[in-house]
């Protein structure tokens, strides 16, 4: 497929890689606590997977809230881990990069769990779709995993246990605290898989 897809490193985005296989891929460090290790697990992944990877680096920490940027979380926050406008972000960067590349869509790891946050809902992928197809270019934005959750989308996608090794999804740390919700989802994910 001609996309970008954004990959953070985790096991969803890994698995989409694998299900997918987009000519190219990103991962952002725009501040978040865990940023070294989402780089190293994801030019893992994208390595083994043959996917041309590149590395965008902005600091916004003084944007992050919550957990991601050890701060305090703002009375908006649906979760401990919420960054305000985060996927808005990133989907934005990965649009730009497309072009760079002469890729026609962007692809985002959304699962059907993740309409927790506003960024996370079906309405937000029509509408971020929607505004990238009125610009330059007309990207196309595509959640391939938007009505699986991970469990689903792990079976769907059959990504080898030895690539989903590689990932990193804690929320709070480099090294996996196992207390974050992105601990526990992985946690949750691999005993029901059950290898």
């Amino acid at each position: 497929m001609n996309g970008v897809l954004l990959l953070s490193g985790g096991m969803d985005s890994a698995s989409i890689a694998h299900w997918v296989r987009p000519r190219y891929s990103l991962t952002v460090d725009y501040g978040q606590v865990a940023a070294h290790a989402e780089i190293q697990a994801a030019t893992a992944v994208a390595r083994e997977l043959a996917i041309a990877h590149a590395v965008l680096r902005y600091d916004l920490k003084a944007l992050g809230l919550g957990r991601m940027a050890r701060s305090a979380p703002s009375d908006l926050s649906p979760t401990p881990e919420w960054w305000p406008f985060r996927n808005q972000l990133l989907v934005t960067l990965a649009a730009a990069h497309a072009i760079k590349c002469g890729a026609d869509v962007v692809i985002i790891g959304t699962l059907s769990t993740d309409a927790t946050h506003a960024d996370g809902s079906h309405e937000f992928l029509r509408k971020m779709d929607d505004l990238l197809r009125l610009q330059e270019g007309a990207i196309r934005l595509l959640a391939p995993a938007k009505d699986l959750d991970a469990i689903g989308l792990a079976r769907r996608a059959d990504a080898p246990r030895s690539l989903l090794g590689y990932t990193h999804s804690c929320h709070s740390a480099e090294v996996a605290c196992g207390r974050c919700r992105g601990c526990d989802k992985r946690t949750e994910t691999i005993r029901q898989l059950a290898w």
